[in-house]
C-alpha cells in the first residue's frame, strides 16, 4: 500500500467542525490533510444558530470580519402556546461576554465558504470525493486509507464525519443512545422581499402541531413542523405539504422560494469514548442532540477549539501525550449538559395531548416575567487541564475591546496572561520567557474598556491566564502571584506519566 501523504493531523469530514479544526491547526503551522466523502460542498442549509462563545471561536479561525456581514443577530427566542400566550422568553440584546451577539442566525453553506477559503489560505490539504475505508494505528502514526486506494499517514486522526461516523465505527468506539426520537419536517425558504418577524425566533407549543419558526440567516427563514402520531412520514415529506403548512404564515410560492424540505428524526446520543490511542472523535461523531437549544454545531466547534491547541502542544514536544486525555474529560460534561437541556426543551415542546399541554401552559405562563431571561450557560470545566485551586479556573473569559478593536483582533490567538493594571514587572523573567516561548503573551490593559473593568472587579483579581480556547487556566489577585500561576502551568505541561 502506497502512502501518498504524510501529515501532522488527518481529519475525516469537512463540515464546520472539521474545517474549523483544520484551520486552527493550520494557523499553528501544522500540516493537515482532510478527507471528505462528498465531491463538492453541501449546498443546502443545516445548522442555523451559534452563540457568542462560538462566534469567538469562528473569529479565531480568521473569518470574523466577513462572518459579521452574513449573520442575523437574534435578540429574542420566545415560546407561545396555540392561543398566543407567552410561555417562555429568552433574550439578550447586543454582544455577549465573548464579543459576539448572544445568538447569531446564519446560512451554513455561506459560512462554510468562508471557512473553506480560510483553510486554503493556511495550506490545508482538502481531498474531496474520498470515502475513508480503513484506519490502521501504528506505534507513532495512523494510516488512513480511502476508497480510491490512496492513503495518508498522520500523527493523529480526528473523525468529524457526522452522526454515522465511519471513524467511530472503524475505531470501535461505543455509543450511548438516550432514546429520544421525534420526526420533524424541516422547511427552509428564501424570501422574495425583506420581512420582519417578531419575535425573530419563535416556538409554538401547540399540541395540534408543535412548530418552530426561526431565522435562517439574512433573507431566509426556517420552519420545523413535528410529525403527529400516526401521520405517515411519506405524506409529510412532500413539497405540496410543506406549502400547505407554510400558508398559515403567509408564505407561498409568490413571495418565497422553497430551498429545502426534509423529514429528520431528532436523536440524542453520545460516544462513551472519544479517543482510541491516536484517533479522536469530534462534533456529531461524538455527540448528537435535538436542535431545540441550538447547540449541535456549537458543541462541535467547542470540541475543535479544545482539541486543536492540545494536539499542537503535544506535536511540538511542549506537553506529553497525556494532555490529550483531558479532551474528553473537559468536553463530555459540557456536551452531555447540552444534550440534556435540548431533551428537556424537547420534552416540553413535543406534547401532542391537549390536556397535558393545557397543564404545561398554565404552569409556564405563570412564571413569565416582564423581561426576557438569558439562556442558561453550559457548565464550566471542573476537571482537566486547569489549575486545581486557582480562582475561576475553568470559566470562560470575556473578550472586551483594546484600542477600539476586539481583544483577539489586536492580540491574536493563544495563551494570554491578561493584566488589568501596572505591576507586570513583578512577573518573574524566567517564567515570562518560557511563557512566550510557547506562544504565550502578557497583555497589560493600560486603558481597559468597561467590560474588562467590570469582570476583573467582580472577580476580585487583576490577572487572568487564558487558554487558547478562551477558558481560564486560572487567575491571580496580583501580577506578582501570576508568576506562580505561570510556573504551575509550566509544571503541568511538562509533567510526564508516572505509571
Amino acid at each position: 500500500m502506497k502512502v501518498a501523504t504524510e501529515a501532522d493531523v488527518a481529519i475525516v469530514g469537512y463540515g464546520p467542525v472539521g474545517s474549523a479544526l483544520a484551520i486552527l491547526l493550520g494557523q499553528l503551522g501544522r500540516t493537515v490533510t482532510v478527507f471528505e466523502r462528498w465531491p463538492g460542498p453541501y449546498p443546502l442549509p443545516r445548522a442555523v444558530h451559534f452563540d457568542h462563545e462560538v462566534g469567538r471561536i469562528l473569529q479565531s479561525c480568521g473569518v470574523g470580519e466577513e462572518l459579521r456581514t452574513v449573520i442575523e443577530p437574534a435578540d429574542i427566542y420566545e415560546w407561545r402556546n396555540a392561543a398566543g400566550t407567552t410561555l417562555l422568553r429568552f433574550g439578550q440584546s447586543g454582544d455577549g461576554p465573548s464579543g459576539w451577539p448572544a445568538s447569531s442566525m446564519f446560512n451554513q453553506p455561506v459560512v462554510e465558504q468562508l471557512l473553506d477559503r480560510r483553510a486554503e489560505e493556511v495550506s490545508v490539504d482538502v481531498r474531496r470525493g474520498v470515502e475513508v475505508t480503513g484506519i490502521e494505528q501504528r506505534d507513532d502514526r495512523v494510516v488512513v486509507t480511502g476508497a480510491d486506494g490512496m492513503s495518508a499517514s498522520a500523527r493523529y486522526v480526528i473523525g468529524c464525519d457526522g452522526a454515522n461516523s465511519t471513524v467511530r465505527m472503524l475505531a470501535g468506539l461505543p455509543v450511548t443512545d438516550l432514546g429520544f426520537f421525534y420526526d420533524w419536517l424541516i422547511v427552509d425558504v428564501i424570501l422574495a422581499e425583506p420581512r420582519v418577524f417578531d419575535p425573530i425566533n419563535l416556538q409554538i407549543c401547540d399540541p395540534a402541531r408543535p412548530t418552530t419558526a426561526v431565522s435562517g440567516g439574512p433573507g431566509r427563514r426556517r420552519w420545523e413542523f413535528m410529525r403527529l402520531p400516526d401521520e405517515p412520514v411519506d405524506e409529510l415529506n412532500q413539497e405540496a405539504r410543506a406549502w400547505e403548512l407554510l400558508a398559515a404564515w403567509n408564505v407561498h410560492p409568490q413571495n418565497a422560494r422553497l430551498e429545502r424540505h426534509a423529514v429528520y428524526t431528532f436523536n440524542a446520543r453520545y460516544a462513551d469514548k472519544w479517543r482510541s490511542e491516536r484517533v479522536f472523535l469530534a462534533g456529531d461523531a461524538a455527540h448528537l442532540m435535538p436542535p431545540f437549544a441550538g447547540q449541535g454545531m456549537c458543541s462541535g466547534l467547542r470540541d475543535a477549539a479544545n482539541l486543536a491547541w492540545k494536539i499542537d502542544l503535544v506535536l511540538g514536544g511542549i506537553a506529553a501525550d497525556e494532555l490529550l486525555d483531558s479532551y474528553q474529560s473537559e468536553r463530555l460534561p459540557s456536551a452531555r449538559a447540552a444534550i440534556d437541556f435540548s431533551m428537556e426543551l424537547g420534552g416540553v415542546i413535543c406534547v401532542p395531548d391537549p390536556a397535558d399541554a393545557a397543564a404545561r401552559d398554565e404552569a409556564m405562563a405563570a412564571g413569565v416575567g416582564d423581561e426576557p431571561m438569558p439562556a442558561p450557560g453550559l457548565p464550566t470545566i471542573t476537571s482537566g487541564f486547569i489549575h486545581p485551586t486557582a480562582a475561576h479556573a475553568g470559566t470562560q473569559f470575556v473578550q472586551g475591546r483594546d484600542g477600539g478593536r476586539r481583544f483577539d483582533e489586536v492580540h491574536g490567538n493563544g495563551w494570554r496572561l491578561v493584566v488589568l493594571n501596572a505591576g507586570v514587572g513583578c512577573i518573574g523573567g524566567n517564567e515570562r520567557a518560557w511563557f512566550e516561548s510557547i506562544g504565550g503573551r502578557v497583555v497589560v490593559l493600560d486603558d481597559p474598556d468597561p467590560l474588562f473593568v467590570h469582570w476583573f472587579t467582580e472577580h476580585h483579581v487583576t490577572c487572568a491566564l487564558q487558554r487558547p480556547d478562551f477558558y481560564l487556566y486560572g487567575t491571580a489577585p496580583t501580577a506578582k502571584e501570576a508568576t506562580t500561576l505561570l510556573a504551575d502551568l509550566r509544571h503541568h505541561l511538562e509533567r510526564r506519566r508516572t505509571s
